[in-house]
């Protein structure tokens, strides 16, 4: 059954703004998770590690080795953080859909923030600006600008034309994967509950779709993280 999302829409100036209430909130909670794994994991540092400081302190190793397969450290190094925040927020992001969701009427408020097309390319369209900020900061204008134009001069719309479809396919694989492994997921559940048959019919392979789905959650947080390292390092880099 197909159910909708909770609306608010806000006129300006004439204009119809719509805010997608359940996204917001499950952005918020994402946040917020992230948050607590944050000072959970970082609040007693010590020379001999608990399980949660080994745990942030992979992460950490984890994102720097994607930065160092893509540019060098001397420049990388500034985005440590920014990577770190981009594995966590969106791997908690893609699970949270997993375990259930909470409709009521026809309204579904519980879900994953990335099973919605407008966040996932709202997040990679703030990564295509930030290479662009980080690109102009650290090569200046005259030298950033001036890449577009080589080798020779008349690639320059096929390398804007590059920037949009980098921006489409970022955002949209990450949707596209969450958002299937949701609706699957609730048919599933559906099945289920057609009674004492359905329940056993669809047991097995909820429980395996379910954790078919961890691995592809995690699978997109490394591979948003790792596009985007990509991304930044063709912006920063003198060689790109």
């Amino acid at each position: 059954m197909e159910h909708a999302s909770p609306l608010y829409i806000w006129n300006f100036m004439g204009h119809d703004i719509i805010f997608n209430l359940s996204s917001i909130m499950m952005l918020v909670i994402t946040a917020v998770i992230v948050l607590l794994i944050a000072i959970l994991c970082t609040r007693n540092l010590s020379h001999r590690p608990s399980s949660a400081q080994n745990f942030i302190e992979w992460i950490f190793d984890f994102t720097r080795g994607i930065i160092n397969s893509n540019m060098d450290w001397g420049r990388g190094a500034r985005f440590h953080f920014l990577a770190v925040t981009l594995l966590l927020f969106i791997f908690v992001a893609n699970m949270l859909g997993l375990p259930f969701a909470i409709v009521t009427g026809h309204t579904l408020w519980w879900k994953s923030p990335t099973a919605d097309a407008t966040v996932t390319l709202t997040l990679s369209t703030l990564m295509v600006v930030l290479t662009h900020f980080y690109g102009i900061k650290m090569r200046g204008a005259g030298n950033y600008f001036k890449s577009f134009a080589q080798p020779v001069w008349f690639m320059v719309p096929f390398k804007i034309i590059e920037e949009f479809s980098s921006t489409l396919t970022l955002g949209l694989r990450l949707y596209g994967n969450i958002f299937a492994g949701e609706v699957l997921l609730g048919l599933l559940a559906g099945i289920g509950g057609a009674g004492m048959l359905g329940w056993f019919g669809a047991a097995i392979p909820l429980i395996i779709w379910q954790g078919f789905s961890i691995f592809v959650g995690a699978i997109q947080a490394y591979i948003f993280v790792m596009l985007s390292m990509v991304y930044m390092s063709h912006k920063v880099s003198e060689d790109h």
